[in-house]
């Protein structure tokens, strides 16, 4: 996998972001006739093609728009979706608490849009292995043409599976040779047996759900089991603050919650924590009229039109082709300064 061009002139098939009047951000693709047509006038893509990242350039009314390469954080907001996305807050406490390293072998179900499986992508590196499991053809389009887009390729080291973790899980790994799971899904405890099968003694599971009352159902499942240490959950909430002069305050709107996350680790064939024998003798804390409550219809799950979705596919092989245009453009580059005696 070759590193993603961090700096340089723009060319035409970059991904841009600009800011402009009032600070309004628009993302597009670099096209040689393209434009970008705005109520404050119209912004000429050649006009940034050759210019530095960071570059201030004016559209046809005079506006001053400021170009830069989107970070991955920026990118995983702009980008098309076709399910909802992992937000950077939340992706980045998933690589923190659950370890992702350098080289470590990760299964991540479902894959949504993509946005979770960049991050481990980049905290895995090129010599580590990740598997996404999708069970949906068109989100795993989305997804695939996403990463692409950022990335400029698709790595060698990610493999999208279109089926059901719990059926084809075991048939992509032998028995402990997984070293961390990451389930973003409506119901995680579907998995978790599969998931035990995988994992190596130690390894992580984690999930990432919207709900209190998933998050019950996943740490009584995962206690259940008796396969792994105590579950441990949490969220993450970021306040901005607004800094000028003097006038240092905490911004007025702030990303509360969007998910919690319970993590667990997995055990030796065999072993029984002592907390976990002391805790045998007591009743469950849930009754079977709870388990209802639990029913991932019950939980409630948002459904992308099909229309929308096939809109979404659109933008996102759109931007993956002009990812694909300007990797070729410096294939070719590179292969004229080779064959130049000159260079």
């Amino acid at each position: 996998m070759t590193a993603q061009r961090p700096s340089g002139p723009f060319r035409e098939g970059d991904r841009v972001q600009l800011t402009g009047p009032k600070g309004r951000m628009h993302t597009i693709t670099l096209r040689e006739d393209g434009e970008l047509h705005t109520h404050h006038g119209v912004l000429r893509h050649r006009d940034l093609i050759g210019f530095p990242d960071g570059s201030v350039v004016e559209n046809s009314s005079g506006n001053e728009y400021l170009a830069l390469r989107p970070l991955l954080r920026d990118f995983v907001m702009s980008m098309p979706r076709g399910a909802a996305i992992v937000y950077p807050k939340d992706a980045a406490q998933i690589v923190t608490q659950a370890d992702i390293f350098p080289g470590a072998t990760v299964v991540e179900a479902g894959v949504g849009s993509g946005a979770l499986s960049l991050s481990l992508l980049r905290a895995i590196g090129p010599t580590g292995r990740l598997v996404s499991f999708e069970r949906r053809d068109d989100f795993a389009e989305v997804a695939s043409a996403n990463v692409e887009t950022f990335l400029g390729e698709l790595p060698d080291s990610w493999r999208i599976v279109v089926g059901d973790l719990q059926q084809e899980l075991g048939a992509v790994f032998e028995p402990g040779t997984v070293d961390r799971v990451v389930l973003d899904m409506l119901a995680p405890w579907e998995c978790i047996d599969a998931v035990a099968e995988a994992l190596a003694p130690g390894g992580v599971v984690l999930c990432y759900i919207a709900t209190a009352t998933q998050l019950s159902r996943v740490a009584e499942y995962v206690r259940g089991t008796g396969l792994f240490t105590e579950p441990e959950s949490s969220e993450t909430m970021v306040r901005g603050w607004h800094v000028e002069g003097l006038a240092v305050r905490p911004d007025h709107r702030m990303v509360a919650h969007t998910g919690f996350l319970i993590t667990a680790r997995r055990l030796a064939p065999g072993a029984i924590p002592p907390d976990v024998k002391r805790r045998a003798a007591k009743k469950p804390s849930y009754g079977d009229e709870d388990v209802e409550a639990w029913t991932p219809g019950a939980v409630g799950d948002r459904e992308i039109t099909d229309k929308n979705l096939r809109k979404r596919v659109r933008e996102a092989q759109r931007a993956a082709g002009g990812a694909r245009l300007a990797a070729s453009r410096d294939a070719d580059a590179e292969g004229a300064e080779a064959g130049d005696p000159s260079a």
